[in-house]
């Protein structure tokens, strides 16, 4: 959520942050959260000046009354004045309502050093790992590969459960498990709590993490009930402290979520309508962090790091990109994408995300840190996805395949396999 207070002194550099995102829509949204602030703070200033009147009235009513005068046109005036205020706060709240939803929906401020452009084509490149390998034989897809090693099942999926949907079988599920298993132990050993968190929110709780509104249409609700399957870990471990106040020694907190995740977009490229790159389900390894504001930086490197090293440890060829403006979510101050490298589309897709949300989540969630002198302030939330299995396991078939159809396991998930190296080898 935006701090009122910053469009109220600043409303100008507020504008600035929005023209770069190239968003008119939030440009009507600022003006119209102005405009309902403005009435707003004139409502509250009658509310003050009815509330001191009515004490002057009390004073000169007990003068008065000391000293033997008549005090009944006073005793109407001050039996007046609650009426008043309680008509006034009425508009009041209904007033910082609209403020409130404005404040929800305007984006977060930017970083400097994000990029300016107008879509996913114009993210810069900054950092870049690994050679893409050279094959001398075709390339098959990870769902051919996949449907021909009997690891998996699309067609019986679609069938019960519909198009965007798997069965996972042999080496292929215990690959699954390999890599939520390698993530967690990873980052276990860097300082990180390991967490299972609840696969449902509240609606409540789930508007503190996110904009239901730009959100609700990817994502599951159970019909009838104030309850959404989650899309992704991040959610429910930003809001386990949600109305909390924590003390900054405790500060930051790390955590590494393991959960599913459910949501309603699939692809719609030929590439992605059969297999694992984009489905309704899928298994994800999230990182996410409570910090002080002046440590978020730090650590949003540190989370990038983190990513970079587990990709570098699977052999797989990456880069890092910064996100521009234009594709730039609203809750995000900056945001980098990690993209590896699928050689039968010979470029690079997003494997994970890491955004840095500063206090932006935390004012939505009322999340705050206290220090030693009992001072309040909003912390800094950030989140990175360390591994999302499905999308890890593409990349690892269609890189690893060999030319007999086989596929080798990256070595530092042959211990997570039980000793298999190479996933459909003749026994």
């Amino acid at each position: 959520m935006f701090d009122i207070n910053l469009i109220r002194e600043n409303p100008d550099l507020v504008r600035q942050n929005i023209e770069r995102r190239k968003d008119p829509e939030k440009l009507k949204m600022l003006d119209q959260v102005l405009k309902n602030d403005v009435e707003w703070r004139k409502l509250k200033k009658q509310v003050d000046d009815l509330k001191c009147e009515r004490n002057k009235i009390s004073e000169s009513i007990n003068q008065q009354k000391k000293q033997g005068k008549d005090i009944s046109g006073l005793l109407n005036k001050a039996k007046d004045i609650p009426g008043q205020v309680k008509d006034i706060e009425e508009k009041q709240e209904q007033l910082w309502k609209k403020v409130k939803l404005g404040l929800m929906q305007l984006p977060n401020m930017m970083h400097e050093s994000v990029p300016y452009g107008k879509d996913d084509s114009e993210n810069v490149e900054v950092k870049k790992h690994g050679t893409p390998k050279k094959y001398d034989f075709p390339l098959k897809s990870h769902a051919e590969i996949a449907e021909q090693l009997g690891l998996a099942d699309f067609d019986r999926s679609t069938k019960v459960a519909g198009v965007g949907f798997y069965y996972l079988k042999n080496e292929l599920a215990l690959l699954n498990q390999a890599l939520i298993r390698f993530a967690i132990d990873f980052l276990v050993k860097k300082g990180y709590t390991y967490v299972e968190p609840p696969l449902m929110l509240k609606r409540d709780a789930y508007e503190g993490v996110v904009s239901l509104s730009d959100f609700e249409n990817v994502m599951y609700k159970a019909e009838g009930e104030d309850y959404y399957m989650i899309a992704t870990a991040e959610h429910p471990l930003g809001a386990m402290y949600w109305n909390e106040t924590i003390p900054e020694e405790q500060l930051p907190i790390k955590f590494v979520g393991y959960s599913m995740c459910f949501r309603k977009e699939i692809g719609t490229h030929s590439v992605d309508e059969k297999g694992l790159f984009r489905t309704h389900q899928f298994n994800k390894v999230e990182q996410f962090i409570f910090c002080k504001p002046e440590d978020s930086w730090k650590l949003h490197e540190e989370l990038q790091k983190n990513a970079e090293e587990l990709f570098t440890a699977l052999e797989l060829p990456w880069r890092a990109v910064n996100i521009c403006t234009g594709d730039l979510g609203s809750i995000a101050a900056k945001k980098y994408d990690l993209e590896v490298w699928m050689p039968r589309q010979e470029k690079y897709r997003e494997i994970g995300s890491n955004s840095n949300c500063t206090d932006y989540q935390a004012r939505r969630l009322n999340v705050k840190c206290l220090d030693k002198h009992g001072n309040r302030r909003f912390l800094h939330t950030l989140n990175n996805t360390a591994i999302a299995t499905s999308r890890a396991m593409v990349a690892i078939l269609e890189n690893y395949q060999n030319k007999d159809g086989t596929v080798t396991v990256p070595k530092v998930l042959v211990p997570y396999m039980n000793g298999i190296k190479v996933i459909g080898e003749k026994k």
